[in-house]
C-alpha cells in the first residue's frame, strides 16, 4: 500500500476515534453537566489509537510494532481504566492477565515468523499453546479470585481448541 494511501487511512481513522470521543464528551456533558462515564470511552479510544495507528503507518512491520505498543501501553491503560471505575481489580487482576496474554502473543508472532512458509502447522502450534494460555490464566484467575478454577465453557473452549490443532497440525 502506497504511503499516501496509509496516511489517509491514518488520519480517517484518527477522525472517526475524535468523532467518538467528542459524542461522549458532549452527551456526557448534556445529561450530567461534567465528564464523568466519557473519560471511559476517551482513555479506550485513545488507547485504540495508541495499538492501531502504528499498525496502519508501518508498512511491512505492522503485526510487530502492534505487539510493541500493545506491550508498552496495556499497563498504564489498566491503570487509568481501573481509577476511573474506582475498580483495582480491574489493574490488579488485569494487569496479570494482560501481561499473561502478552507474552502468549509474542509466542504466536515468532512461531508465525519461525514457520513462515509453513503457516498451517504454525497454526496447530499456536491452537495448542492456546490451551496452555487457558489453564494458565485459569490458574491465575484460581488463585487472585474466587473463580473456579475449570468449568465448561473451559472444557468446551479447551476441546475446540485441540480439534483445531490436530486439524491444522494434519494439514498438508
Amino acid at each position: 500500500m502506497k504511503k499516501s494511501k496509509r496516511l489517509t487511512i491514518a488520519f480517517a481513522f484518527s477522525l472517526i476515534l475524535l468523532t467518538g470521543i467528542i459524542t461522549c464528551f458532549i452527551c456526557n456533558f448534556a445529561v450530567s453537566g461534567g465528564l464523568t462515564w466519557s473519560l471511559i470511552p476517551f482513555i479506550s479510544s485513545c488507547f485504540t489509537w495508541l495499538l492501531l495507528f502504528p499498525c496502519i503507518i508501518f508498512r511491512k512491520k505492522e503485526i510487530f510494532s502492534g505487539l510493541i505498543s500493545l506491550s508498552i501501553f496495556i499497563a498504564p491503560y489498566l491503570y487509568l481504566l481501573s481509577n476511573l471505575t474506582e475498580t483495582k481489580t480491574v489493574f490488579s487482576v488485569g494487569s496479570v492477565i494482560a501481561l499473561t496474554s502478552v507474552v502468549f502473543l509474542w509466542i504466536v508472532y515468532a512461531v508465525f515468523r519461525r514457520f513462515k512458509t509453513r503457516k498451517s502447522i504454525a497454526s496447530g502450534i499456536n491452537f495448542l499453546l492456546a490451551v496452555l494460555l487457558v489453564f494458565t490464566i485459569n490458574l491465575i484467575l484460581y488463585k487472585m479470585t474466587a473463580e473456579s478454577f475449570f468449568d465448561i465453557w473451559d472444557f468446551l473452549s479447551v476441546f475446540i481448541l485441540l480439534i483445531l490443532a490436530i486439524v491444522f497440525l494434519n494439514k498438508k
